[in-house]
């Protein structure tokens, strides 16, 4: 078909555009919310999003009749589907290693799209078309979506490593496959229910999602408000420059002048000055030193800063300001919880030597707590970093919950129960068969009975009131999450939240803790996946069904090969997981996952927040985080103030809940970052701005990523990464950062007479 005949046949699905003021579609006005996301002074036309990031990525067209689940498109998918999760299944288990991104398979994806319509006969197979001509942006996607749904590690195969690494248990296959599917599709079955929620309204914009629609629209030539400007380069062109221009920058902070990506220039400055390293350190440090020149190291927890809003970026350098620059400080230097005795920020747990806590001493060679062996060692010290992850992630629960009552209840209800006007591209999806709703609670039956099985038929410890209770705890939080997620591109993790729950519902049971975190953190992680997909979906006009199947059947797939990796791997690596596992197959993922299993579900909460114990004031946290969105709801109402719908209590808890093991420094460039660009240059380069932003982000990512996949495999890799062990690697741009009181995590206080700190009973 043309593209002039695309454009008519779209025009006549389309209203003449008219002049609305912001509010009048999609029942904004019925939402009861102040969007901060939303620009209350811009005038819209109804056939466009009211979001200028949404019309600078997405097009507000469509065409039925392009092909889109095509066989071609799942003989692709279907290919990184196995091939990408197992080479990062295997990956995961080495150090240092790297991961394959899904943007790689979306490039590829392309060329092999065009390559197969170019080459492949035109002839059908059993009625199936092996070559239906042009390859479509819309096959395009299933290809891209399959390949993301789970190119990351399962959270569950890290479950059964550790059962196998630390408890010394031989699960059988069956087992781990039922356990394993559970955890993965019991979410998409809750994510579908809460759809109408978390991805029809335009304001769940899903910020994530937009870099991708862009580059798809970019390299499909499909017009958007985007590509429109006159002035400057293609989109393409600029992508390309960008990604070439970053592939060949990275060797610089990657490999050749680590320095660049470990920029601690003040340390270099006083390098035996602790408390210059502590303020301005990058490793053990709170990162005041502000400048870095490595994206991988700025986009390593958190992704890119240019697709997330302004605001969001605001919230969270508030937290590092407030939380980190300024109450760390205070408590680290007044030895608040004996902290000044540890490292400012890390990620290990002490004893009361300020060694590294032995775990093997307070367990049995069963596996359970060794009262005697505990009384006799020490009580476990957290680093101050360490101690507010856990505060803030207490907060972070209740202020979800709490904002979203407050603040997105009637936007919820409406959304759920009413029918509102839609906006275009709700339209333009309603000619397409919706998912119907048995298919997804058809996967809550098949996969809670998975997990039933699984646990009762295998000896787990874990009762099923307890994975009931998991399921039910996921269902509660995920459309808060869900409204956070889509409007901030913030998630808030649940893991330490099961983690406190089960330590205290079932003391002395680690596989059981695994196994309850697994289905309670995963449910919402797989949820927000399913919904997150979805939506990309919406934006390129896939049908409801087609995208329900590749994200399904691409997870089933994947999480099998990820499972089958492991299994593989287990059995023929020679001291696989061992320390001195000679080809570096040391499995620190595993490691830091069963370290948690034991601190959780050995030693259990109740020893370090329950009454009398050390960090008992925490729990002071769970009722901070509830009253602050309710004093913020107050004076919003009470004072009208504008800034006050900027304020966002689960960002500033929750934002900065991978420090550690992130520091400061991983969040202060990407504030910065986010601030000019999404805020200085949208409002004075608007349509530099719409035209470049989103592939600036992507060109990036596909420059590091590429550049580190050839970085690793070429001069890594090999010889177990000797290369230039005494050449490159030894010279003072790879070595400064390394001889400083910052890098070698040098605490402020010596310890005392006697060798230990801490309380003399236990």
């Amino acid at each position: 078909m043309s593209r002039h005949e695309d454009e008519t046949s779209a025009e006549t699905e389309r209203r003449d555009p008219e002049h609305l003021r912001v509010g009048e579609i999609d029942g904004l006005s019925l939402d009861g919310f102040d969007d901060p996301n939303l620009d209350p002074t811009a005038t819209l036309f109804e056939d466009e999003s009211p979001y200028p990031e949404v019309r600078a990525a997405v097009t507000n067209t469509d065409d039925p009749r392009m092909p889109s689940s095509t066989f071609r498109a799942w003989a692709i998918g279907l290919l990184w589907t196995i091939l990408i999760p197992g080479v990062n299944q295997v990956l995961s288990f080495r150090y240092p290693s790297v991961s394959i991104d899904s943007i790689i398979a979306l490039l590829l994806s392309f060329t092999m799209g065009k390559a197969w319509a170019r080459y492949m006969p035109k002839v059908s197979v059993f009625g199936i078309s092996l070559n239906p001509g042009p390859f479509t942006i819309k096959e395009h996607v299933i290809a891209t979506v399959m390949a993301s749904v789970s190119n990351q590690p399962a959270y569950a195969v890290y479950t059964i490593s550790v059962q196998r690494v630390l408890y010394n248990q031989r699960p059988n296959f069956i087992y781990q496959w039922l356990f394993l599917m559970s955890t993965q599709l019991i979410g998409f079955s809750i994510g579908g229910i809460c759809q109408r929620v978390l991805v029809a309204p335009a304001s769940m914009i899903w910020p994530g999602n937009l870099a991708v629609c862009a580059i798809f629209n970019t390299l499909h030539a499909q017009d958007t408000a985007g590509n429109q400007g006159r002035d400057g380069i293609s989109r393409l062109r600029f992508f390309t420059y960008i990604s070439i221009g970053y592939f060949f920058y990275n060797f610089f902070p990657s490999y050749l002048f680590t320095a660049l990506s470990y920029f601690s220039w003040v340390c270099w400055i006083a390098p035996n000055n602790v408390k210059i390293n502590h303020l301005f350190g990058i490793t053990h440090g709170l990162g005041m030193g502000l400048v870095n020149f490595d994206w991988g190291q700025i986009t390593s927890f958190l992704s890119s800063p240019l697709l997330f809003p302004w605001w969001t970026a605001a919230n969270t350098g508030f937290s590092i300001i407030f939380f980190y620059w300024f109450l760390l400080p205070i408590l680290y230097y007044s030895n608040v919880w004996y902290s000044a005795y540890l490292p400012l920020v890390s990620s290990q747990a002490f004893d009361n030597t300020a060694s590294v806590y032995n775990l093997s001493r307070v367990i049995t060679p069963d596996g359970s707590f060794n009262l005697d062996g505990y009384q006799g060692y020490s009580p476990l010290f957290l680093p101050l970093s360490f101690v507010i992850f856990y505060g803030l992630s207490f907060a972070s629960y209740t202020a979800l919950l709490v904002h979203t009552l407050l603040y997105n209840s009637k936007q919820i209800w409406t959304h759920a129960f009413c029918t509102v006007q839609p906006d275009i591209h709700v339209r333009l999806m309603s000619i397409y068969k919706e998912v119907p709703g048995w298919w997804y609670f058809s996967i809550l039956v098949i996969t809670f009975a998975f997990g039933v099985v699984s646990i009762e038929v295998w000896d787990t410890q874990l009762p099923v009131w307890a994975f009931v209770l998991s399921v039910i705890i996921s269902f509660v939080f995920t459309i808060p999450n869900g409204i956070i997620a889509a409007m901030t591109n913030n998630f808030v993790g649940l893991n330490v939240l099961m983690e406190f729950i089960v330590g205290h519902a079932l003391p002395d049971r680690p596989i059981a803790m695994m196994m309850f975190k697994s289905w309670g953190y995963n449910t919402v992680n797989q949820a927000m996946s399913l919904t997150s997909s979805l939506k990309t979906g919406h934006y390129m006009k896939i049908p409801h069904r087609t995208m329900f199947f590749c994200v399904v059947i691409g997870t089933i797939v994947s999480s099998t090969v990820q499972l089958g990796a492991q299994a593989w791997m287990f059995s023929h690596i020679e001291n696989f997981c061992g320390p001195d596992q000679k080809d570096n197959f040391i499995c620190p993922s595993v490691n830091t996952f069963g370290t948690a299993s034991i601190i959780w579900g050995v030693v259990g909460p109740h020893r370090l927040f329950s009454h009398g114990h050390l960090y008992n004031n925490l729990l002071f946290f769970f009722l901070a985080g509830a009253v602050a969105p309710l004093i913020q709801w107050i004076f919003h109402k009470k004072f009208k103030l504008t800034f006050l719908k900027y304020l966002n209590f689960p960002v500033i808890f929750s934002a900065v809940g991978l420090i550690p093991p992130a520091t400061p420094f991983n969040y202060v460039s990407w504030v910065l970052i986010c601030f000019v660009f999404n805020y200085v240059i949208r409002r004075r380069r608007i349509h530099w701005w719409l035209k470049y932003n989103y592939l600036l982000s992507l060109g990036l990512d596909v420059g590091y990523s590429v550049g580190a996949i050839v970085i690793f495999f070429a001069l890594q890799y090999p010889k177990n990464g000797t290369i230039g062990l005494n050449t490159i690697q030894k010279w003072w741009g790879n070595t400064v950062y390394t001889k400083t009181a910052d890098f070698l995590g040098v605490p402020y206080k010596e310890i005392p007479d006697g060798g230990k700190f801490g309380p003399s009973s236990w």
